[in-house]
């Protein structure tokens, strides 16, 4: 009896494939091949001797490989877990405001003009396209909201489910700025409520920056997360969240832009800011060794979806997962970085992680299917 016909597939590739797992913070695959059925489910990922047994199984043709060339890869879309759609007209501009103000002078009045459908429609549509062209395949939005917190998105939660998450600022200022300094009854019963409530596997604070020991094994028993913003930390004065502090407490983490407190919708930057504000704490002896390029490159991809409660969809290239990918073109005609013929892999890819944008993003898939370039109808 001849076996069942299976469904042919949506993409076959071949070439290098970089991404994160539990065991590296980043696997480089030279010479894999890589394949999508229709669903946009990744099916296999195998060495490229496995070839001919692949063909038997999935019944695909040699012409149906797609072959990657040597100054292309693909690596999973990266996840923001922390972005204000509502803010994005602005972004780029007034960060000359600490927190508190920023929000009353800037954020709130701008806020207020979504009451209008075709304003709101102009920014929704723009953010989503350049949150795609710059490679975020996942994107956490959140509106800012200013009212009783707790009963309101425990009501948010209650009626969207599972999957509603929660984004919270979390102890965002120090002690030394003034609306910060007096703790009052109310703000602790606050608090109390939050944790009792809401902190839990579908809460994902942003920025922390200063949560003590306790609290961080509190996020780590109660499977919380938090998303670290450090662009926005920076440009507001807020603070540096010790990311490897985090790390050792088993708490999920993910980067976030937090625009438009964060100046850059692009998660590459989030990256580059992250290894900026772990270089500081090493400089200011917070810490004795820093983070590195693979380990911020694990929280841009495969840790923002442990954060979101969705690494068994995406964040790598694991068999089973969504084949949400972008395809990088070290070469691209426009590209803003110049490779050399001593360049090896290993600069290449941390020439792009560190100097490289959408220019060098050429093709962008979500659940498999290809949405950047944009076509003509969008």
């Amino acid at each position: 009896m001849d076996p069942p016909q299976r469904p042919p597939l949506a993409h076959v590739f071949r070439g290098t494939f970089v991404h994160s797992n539990a065991s590296a913070p980043m696997e480089v695959l030279h010479g894999h091949l890589l394949g999508v059925d229709e669903s946009g489910t990744i099916v296999f990922l195998e060495q490229t001797d496995q070839q001919e047994q692949l063909v038997r199984k999935w019944g695909f043709k040699t012409s149906d490989i797609r072959e990657l060339s040597n100054h292309e890869f693909f690596m999973p879309g990266m996840v923001d877990t922390h972005i204000h759609a509502p803010q994005y007209s602005f972004a780029g501009t007034r960060v000359d405001l600490p927190l508190l103000q920023w929000l009353t002078t800037y954020t709130f009045p701008t806020e207020a003009k979504y009451k209008d459908s075709d304003f709101a429609e102009e920014v929704y549509t723009r953010v989503v396209r350049r949150t795609l062209k710059n490679g975020t395949t996942t994107a956490c939005y959140f509106a800012t909201i200013h009212t009783d917190t707790s009963l309101l998105l425990a009501e948010i939660i209650d009626k969207f489910g599972q999957r509603a998450f929660v984004g919270k600022v979390c102890m965002d200022m120090n002690d030394s700025v003034p609306q910060y300094q007096e703790t009052t009854e109310d703000s602790v019963q606050e608090t109390e409520r939050f944790v009792k409530e809401l902190l839990d596997k579908k809460t994902v604070m942003a920025h922390a920056c200063y949560l003590s020991e306790e609290e961080l094994k509190l996020f780590s028993l109660r499977g919380a997360a938090i998303s670290h913003c450090p662009n926005s930390n920076f440009s507001l004065r807020s603070g540096v969240l010790n990311v490897q502090k985090v790390l050792k407490n088993n708490v999920k983490l993910g980067l976030g832009t937090d625009v438009a407190g964060g100046y850059s919708a692009s998660m590459l930057d989030a990256i580059r800011k992250t290894m900026m504000a772990s270089n500081s704490l090493q400089i200011n002896k917070v810490n004795e060794t820093g983070l590195t390029l693979e380990e911020a490159f694990q929280l841009a991809t495969l840790g923002g979806s442990q954060a979101l409660g969705l690494d068994d969809v995406i964040g790598n290239f694991e068999v089973g997962k969504e084949f949400d990918a972008l395809l990088i073109n070290t070469k691209a005609s426009d590209s803003p970085f110049d490779l050399f013929s001593a360049d090896n892999f290993e600069d290449t890819l941390q020439k792009f992680l560190y100097l490289g944008d959408d220019r060098n993003i050429s093709e962008v898939y979500v659940a498999g299917r290809q949405v950047v370039p944009f076509s003509s109808s969008v």
